[in-house]
Order: C-alpha cells, then structure tokens, then sequence
C-alpha cells in the first residue's frame, strides 16, 4: 500500500512540473532578437542604398546594416520625382518563435526620423505625402499620412495607434508585424542644367543606430497573457477588424491537470478497498 502510494504522489509531482514548464514564452524571452514583455521594442535597420530594410528586437543587432546610420536614394534627373515605396519586414529567420499579444487598452508607439527634399506639389505630378502602413503579416491593419517639409532637414515622426482588436494577437511564423513606407513628389527643375543648380532631390530614411541618437523603433505594449474569448469567427482580419485568442499553452496545461486528478482518484480509490 504505501509502495502504491509513493508512486502515485511521484506521478502527480511531475504532472505537475510538465505543467509548470510547458508555458512557450521562455524561448522566445531569452532570445534578444524576439519579442516579450521586458523587450517590447523593434528596431530598424537596413543599406546605405535603402534597397533592404529589415527589423527585429535587439538593439545591438546592427549587424550588416549601413555604416553610417542610413539608408538614402538620390534622384538627380532634372524634375526627377522622389519616390520611395519600401516594407520593412521581420530580418530573414528571425520570424516569431511564439505568438505575440498585446494590451488591448494600450497603443503601439512607432518612431521614426527621415530627411527629405523635393520641389512643391504642382497639378502635373503625382503628390504623395509620406505615407506609413503597418501590416500584420500580408494584412494591414493601420495606415497614415504625415505632410513632411521639402527643405531637407531631419524631420521625426511619431505614430500613436491605439490597440484594435485585430492587434491583440500576433501569429507566429506568419502574422508578424512590418511597416510600409511610400512618398511621392516632384524633383526640383531647372531651365540651366543640373551642372551648378540641384535638380531632383533625395529621402534618407534613419536606422537604429544612427549617428545622431534618434529615436528609430517600434515599441508594441506585450502581455504575457491573451485577451479572453475564442478566435475564429469574428476575426475581421483588416484595418478595424476584431480578432481574439486563446491563452497559450491552456489546453496542455488542463489536459496535465485532468491526469493529475484521475491519479489522485485511483489512490482514494484503492485506499477505501
């Protein structure tokens, strides 16, 4: 009798550690280049020439980024139009190992700096103010335009986007976050030649570790918990859908706690025999 029950409260002793590790965030909170509560902010990087800009969450992750802090396009054709339209997505094998979920009473913070000059807007040109879209996965899920000056100074940009309910929960390997950028004005024109006279313009897009201490990332507000309610159904995918999840590891844990109960039955069981 007692051989049967030492081996029982062994049963339950581990069910019960199983249970206790089984949660998936531990891998994703060690790595330094994956998301969690104490490392919320992705960070921007990218070539000097602006054709690759990729993110992730280490600060210090800087490698194979530009030199100098950026990434900037020239066009020097007479009138040229300076136009931009690049995504900055999760860096190649660094998509999310676990699932990310935000405070759905919270908003993402995104700060970003540029410097940018063109000619004024004019009837004959597409005009474009620089525009921002933050997709989730293939999905956008949050757009906006920001009237920038031409004259070439560093200018910052501050998007505040309030948590909607298709941004609670961020799949992994297929719903993380990236930031499309698009900008469209004219060059500058001249009736001289572009010799000894600007033509055209340029737009410089600042990474994290620039030179001048700007601040350059995206800072997500990460729970460690889901908001309540079962996915499915009402997920409206797109910008103002709705979209819920399930707590993460839940079932695992409850199918280890429904074994701990049936073992804590078995040993009553043969006692009262």
């Amino acid at each position: 009798m007692n051989g049967s029950r030492r081996v029982h409260a062994l049963a339950l002793v581990l069910l019960m550690i199983l249970g206790s590790t089984a949660a998936p965030a531990s891998a994703q909170a060690n790595d330094p280049k994956q998301p969690s509560v104490e490392n919320p902010h992705m960070h921007f990087w990218g070539t000097s020439q602006m054709d690759q800009c990729w993110t992730h969450f280490d600060r210090n992750g800087s490698d194979g980024s530009s030199n100098t802090g950026y990434g900037e396009k020239e066009f020097t054709g007479n009138g040229e139009q300076v136009d931009v339209d690049f995504t900055c997505r999760i860096q190649s094998g660094e998509t999310f190992k676990n699932n990310m979920y935000l405070d759905a009473n919270s908003s993402i913070s995104i700060e970003l700096t540029f410097q940018i000059q063109n000619a004024d807007c004019d009837d004959q040109r597409e005009c474009q103010d620089l525009t921002l879209t933050l997709f989730k996965g293939t999905t956008a899920v949050a757009m906006d335009s920001f009237p920038m000056n031409s004259d070439g100074d560093d200018q910052p940009v501050n998007w505040i986007i309030p948590v909607a309910k298709n941004m609670t929960s961020w799949n992994k390997s297929g719903e993380e976050p990236s930031i499309q950028i698009e900008f469209s004005k004219p060059g500058y024109t001249s009736a001289f030649g572009c010799t000894f006279v600007l033509c055209g313009g340029w737009f410089r897009f600042y990474y994290s570790n620039n030179e001048d201490n700007y601040s350059v990332e995206a800072n997500f507000p990460i729970v460690n918990l889901t908001q309540p309610g079962e996915g499915g159904d009402d997920d409206e995918g797109g910008i103002g859908g709705a979209v819920s999840d399930t707590l993460p590891g839940f079932g695992l844990s409850a199918g280890l706690g429904a074994l701990a109960l049936a073992a804590v039955a078995g040993s009553r069981s043969k006692r009262e025999e």
